[in-house]
């Protein structure tokens, strides 16, 4: 490793080089003449040769010098620029690609919000979006994936973590359904037909063990992979689907459907953004952190708590 010491030695070399002279070279690092010849006679014993060698023209370098001129500039050069660097980050500029894994709730309700800031703000991020899995954890830990969005309480033990905002559920029929108007009482629930969601993340599974702790029937005629799926079924058949709330939000916006209250109580969830420590301090990672807590947080609510699990 190359000392203090050593890279003002190399600062000497260089500057004696350039200016043919100790005297003009110790006023040039701001040093004394003493401490330039001294340092120059270390170079000397440590090279094994004069290096430089007094002239009419002043201190011209050997030919081992002007072989070592050139090296000695790119280190130093090469130091400049290390230690110019700093941990720091421009999302106007920044041509960054963010890996986020997502659970597809998370995908449909941030994903438009975020690239329409993107796009304004921070035109050369990409973004890619990775899906829940059972290697999430060693995705994080290894740097494959930035942060991850969505109620995953696999990953709360170890790893920083923000509460984005508070979910619930409500249940989803077409706006056509021929028994269901308006209102969902507990006895249609568990008479009608349901579509389910077999994997989602681990929200689903809220919904089936509070039904078999309360005693409840849920006729399940329709098993599919993600809520996307569930809703249009729900939309064209007389399926009844339960889906989080903020996803029934959108479906009112975007189709014909009845988005009704769940006739029996189911808890509350935290959605949150979680992150490994390898990225706590990053400035783009908390860049993105904040941007999505922006987009995702309602005011209502109050603002994300942090917390290292």
């Amino acid at each position: 490793m190359i000392s203090h010491l050593d890279l003002r030695l190399l600062a000497i070399f260089d500057e004696i080089y350039r200016t043919r002279s100790v005297s003009a070279a110790a006023e040039s690092l701001d040093l004394g003449q003493p401490a330039v010849s001294v340092a120059l006679s270390r170079l000397r014993r440590h090279f094994g040769d004069q290096l430089f060698v007094r002239t009419s023209q002043g201190m011209e370098p050997t030919p081992f010098a002007e072989e070592l001129s050139g090296p000695v500039r790119h280190a130093l050069q090469a130091m400049d620029a290390v230690m110019g660097k700093r941990n720091e980050f421009d999302p106007t500029s920044s041509s960054r690609t963010f890996r986020i894994c997502m659970t597809d709730i998370s995908q449909l309700i941030l994903l438009p919000r975020l690239w329409e800031k993107l796009r304004g703000t921070a035109p050369g991020i990409r973004i890619e979006v990775l899906p829940i899995g059972d290697g999430i954890a060693q995705q994080m830990e290894s740097g494959v994936a930035d942060l991850a969005v969505g109620f995953m309480p696999q990953l709360e033990s170890g790893f920083y973590q923000q509460v984005l905002f508070l979910q619930t559920f409500v249940c989803v029929v077409g706006q056509a359904h021929p028994r269901i108007r308006g209102r969902l009482t507990l006895k249609q629930f568990q008479e009608e037909d349901h579509a389910a969601i077999a994997s989602s993340g681990a929200a689903p599974l809220i919904i089936e063990k509070e039904i078999a702790r309360q005693g409840l029937r849920r006729r399940v005629a329709i098993e599919l992979p993600n809520y996307l799926g569930a809703a249009f079924v729900a939309e064209h058949t007389d399926l009844v689907v339960t889906v989080p709330e903020r996803f029934g939000e959108l479906l009112r916006e975007r189709g014909a459907y009845q988005i009704l209250p769940v006739p029996f109580p189911l808890p509350e969830y935290e959605v949150k953004q979680l992150w490994h420590q390898r990225y706590h301090n990053d400035p783009g990672n908390r860049w993105l952190r904040q941007l999505i807590l922006e987009l995702m947080s309602r005011p209502a609510r109050g603002r994300g708590r942090q917390a290292k699990a």
